[in-house]
């Protein structure tokens, strides 16, 4: 009975979690997939195709339909979503298909829909080119989304095959991330160790103090830490200025709009997120183990490494997985204080959903992040000794 009470508690939480964030991520992350766009459109064109293969003369059945299907979309407002992802393939065709809409609409009762009307509205509505990327897009399920993601794409054939140059972005973008992900993990580790240490070793009312200055920046809005750092570092700002008082540097140093601002901004943000879990675990290790290894000979350094650092390795996986997971989703730090050159995922992810409109190669590259991070949190987990969850 008390089990069941406890279970019954529990399904708030549970539900709240699957209405608000189990099924919209679901939701979202199926657009990678799914194909409705041109199905909804262009059902007639797309039954004719069906026994069609590229490389073969368009039927001239397929016309009239194609014609009878851009009057009724244009006239249920279905075309131009159609339009639009047909456009992410054939580039220009957007504008065509619903110039097409209306020269379809306007016709003569007497004209005749063939391939001749079509390519005197433009070349490329009659064109083999363009009926094999409406016949890729049959619904209902498409590795479109997926293989852009992946800098791959279809060919006229259907077979998979590299991107043209200039479309090769994504795979270099998520290797930029890792990267900066990488690189401010390392960093937060590298000044958050220290700090977690002094406070174990400090007296507790001091520990309270430093932990408030730990603490401080969770105080204060993300977008306004990120804007003072935007001040701190501009080449007439308070860093440069100091440099240039104590003779260090002649001139400023461009320390914005780059890598570097990058990385400084990032690793004030994310710090407190590698010490609290050092933390907590470095204050339950007992400090008779290294007074113990002294006694026994070994040297400060010998001890540490030997005594000290296995016992906090869980804290150093968690740390490290929670700042960096953190870091592959960081959006408005690196759109401010850095440059063309240092976007992140999380960048593209939200120009496609707010901009262009473009949601399923957003949840593409959404789902992309979610399995690289899956993937290292399962090489972590595994390298850790199955520690990547505990801090204990």
């Amino acid at each position: 009975m008390l089990t069941r009470q406890r279970s019954a508690l529990l399904l708030p939480l549970t539900g709240f979690l699957l209405v608000f964030f189990v099924v919209p991520l679901v939701w979202l992350l199926s657009l990678a997939v799914r194909e409705a766009e041109v199905p909804r459109a262009l059902p007639r064109t797309l039954t004719v195709l069906q026994s069609w293969q590229p490389g073969q003369a368009l039927p001239a059945s397929l016309f009239p339909g194609f014609a009878q299907d851009l009057t009724e979309a244009r006239a249920a407002s279905t075309l131009a979503d159609a339009a639009r992802r047909l456009n992410y393939e054939v580039n220009g065709v957007r504008s065509t298909l619903m110039r097409a809409a209306r020269e379809v609409s306007s016709a003569p009762a007497d004209t005749a829909f063939n391939q001749d009307f079509f390519a005197t509205v433009d070349p490329a509505l009659a064109s083999p080119e363009f009926f094999a990327a409406v016949r890729r897009a049959n619904g209902p399920f498409s590795a479109y989304y997926l293989l852009a993601a992946f800098d791959l794409t279809r060919n006229a054939k259907g077979e998979i095959e590299h991107a043209t140059e200039a479309n090769r972005i994504y795979i270099d973008v998520l290797l930029r991330t890792l990267g900066i992900s990488a690189s401010v993990t390392i960093l937060c580790l590298l000044l958050g160790f220290p700090v977690a240490l002094l406070l174990t070793q400090v007296t507790e009312k001091t520990a309270d103090w430093l932990m408030i200055l730990v603490l401080l920046p969770f105080w204060t809005s993300l977008l306004v830490r990120t804007a003072a750092w935007v001040v701190v570092l501009q080449k007439e700002g308070m860093v440069n200025g100091l440099l240039m008082r104590l003779g260090l540097i002649a001139e400023p140093l461009t320390l914005i709009y780059n890598r570097t601002g990058v990385l400084i901004a990032m690793t004030h943000v994310l710090l407190p997120f590698m010490i609290l879990p050092l933390y907590s675990v470095l204050k339950g290790i007992p400090p008779h183990y290294m007074r113990a290894a002294a006694s026994l000979g070994a040297r400060p350094v010998t001890a540490f490494f030997r005594v000290y650092l296995p016992m906090a390795a869980p804290a150093i996986v968690a740390g490290s997985l929670m700042v960096f997971i953190l870091a592959m989703g960081y959006y408005i730090t690196p759109a401010l204080v850095g440059g063309g050159a240092d976007q992140m995922l999380s960048y593209f992810v939200a120009t496609y959903t707010t901009d262009t409109g473009n949601w399923g190669l957003a949840s593409a590259l959404g789902l992309m992040m979610l399995a690289t991070t899956i993937l290292l949190y399962a090489v972590a987990h595994k390298v850790s000794g199955g520690r990547a969850l505990s801090m204990g």
